[in-house]
């Protein structure tokens, strides 16, 4: 039987998605939307389980897919793309509406819920303390020059120019008492981060 002289609400079989959807705008063809319910809505569903969508909820937005191409088929055009593309489309667009409602929910109450603070942990502040004292070591065993230039970058935050100027030396002695000084201290504290 063509789909010609088929009667209406009789799907051709293997009719091609995109011929199904024209039915349906048309015709307003049962038939044809129960053919692409079985080509799509298994699709459908698993693309939504694998969008991270819980079971019963990616069975309801299949089923709204579905029917928003029933009402909506009337807009598709072959000229545009594929019909499973144009399918998909419509559900991936559900997916994304119901995830904005979510996220426009009220928050939940708040009082139940335990925040970590902010503080530092004891064993962070054992951590840190180690360092300083390694870091306080490693400096001792720079002459009193270089110290100082190292003193005045890293706790002063001074600028290599006002280091120069504060202690009243050139701008390249500066920069040879910091190099000295890393040079110095690399092999001493390369192993901290």
């Amino acid at each position: 039987m063509t789909e010609a002289n088929s009667p209406k609400g009789v799907a051709p079989e293997g009719a091609e998605p995109a011929e199904l959807i024209r039915r349906i705008a048309e015709r307003r063809d049962k038939a044809a939307l129960s053919a692409l319910f079985l080509q799509f809505a298994p699709r459908i569903k698993s693309m939504m389980l694998r969008l991270g969508v819980d079971g019963a909820h990616a069975e309801d937005l299949t089923q709204e897919a579905m029917l928003s191409v029933w009402r909506k088929a009337h807009f598709y055009s072959p000229d545009k793309g594929a019909a499973s593309t144009w399918i998909f489309t419509i559900a991936r667009n559900l997916r994304i509406d119901a995830a904005r409602r979510q996220s426009n929910r009220p928050y939940v109450d708040l009082e139940g819920i335990e925040v970590e603070s902010e503080a530092p942990h004891s064993h962070a502040l054992l951590e840190q303390s180690q360092v300083v004292a390694r870091v306080s070591k490693a400096l001792e065993v720079l002459p009193e020059e270089q110290r100082e230039v190292v003193r005045l970058s890293f706790i002063k935050e001074l600028s290599q120019s006002e280091i120069a100027a504060r202690i009243g030396i050139p701008l390249g002695t500066v920069k040879s008492r910091l190099r000295l000084a890393y040079d110095r201290l690399r092999p001493l504290l390369e192993d901290l981060h």
